[in-house]
């Protein structure tokens, strides 16, 4: 774990389920510093955007003036979002009743709640393609966003009944499900090793 040691990961605090990451960090070795302002991006390596309610990070991106901060960071640096986190990175958000702005920086489209509402929320094991081999996982789809348009530039790692629901794009990496509820370390290690020379 001494490789890990070297990164220091934002973890933005504005809402949501962000201390599951920050244990996961933890147990990589890495180090965590909360964002919720402009300022706490300095020094960062990289960022990680949780799961949580896309609406109020939205509104709170704005309320403290985070949005143009986190755009020029992602030019540069790493980011990983989870479920609500996808939904931010997004281009496009469908029949977005809830006016929720996100950033563009990954090339797809979602519909929020894709996969259900709070109490059709489930587990299930999904088989993640990293760097050329198949991993079995578990993943918590809970209010999970579902990718209905899939940039030319998208590599899809895992899919759900036929539908991408792990994408990465350059230095943007995210999911519609949650792995930070266990302690299985397979996303973040390989987000850990791939994203950052």
């Amino acid at each position: 774990m001494k490789a890990y040691k070297r990164l220091t990961i934002g973890l933005l605090t504005l809402q949501g389920d962000f201390e599951r990451h920050r244990h996961q960090l933890e147990l990589l070795g890495a180090g965590s510093r909360d964002v919720r302002l402009p300022s706490d991006l300095e020094s960062l390596d990289g960022l990680i955007i949780p799961g949580g309610e896309s609406t109020t990070m939205s509104i709170l991106m704005d309320r403290f003036d985070l949005r143009r901060p986190l755009l020029a960071f992602a030019r540069r640096h790493p980011v990983y979002g989870t479920c609500a986190g996808m939904i931010m990175l997004a281009k496009n958000i469908e029949n977005n009743i809830s006016g929720v702005k996100p950033l563009g920086l990954l090339d797809i489209d979602v519909d929020r709640n894709g996969y259900g509402r709070q109490i059709y929320s489930f587990e299930d094991e999904l088989e993640v393609h990293l760097n050329g081999l198949p991993k079995k996982i578990k993943a918590a789809f809970i209010r999970a966003p579902r990718i209905t348009r899939l940039g030319k530039g998208v590599q899809v790692l895992a899919d759900y009944r036929k539908e991408p629901v792990f994408v990465r794009q350059n230095n943007i990496l995210a999911s519609s499900f949650h792995t930070e509820l266990g302690d299985d370390m397979t996303v973040i290690k390989y987000f850990a090793d791939n994203f950052f020379s």
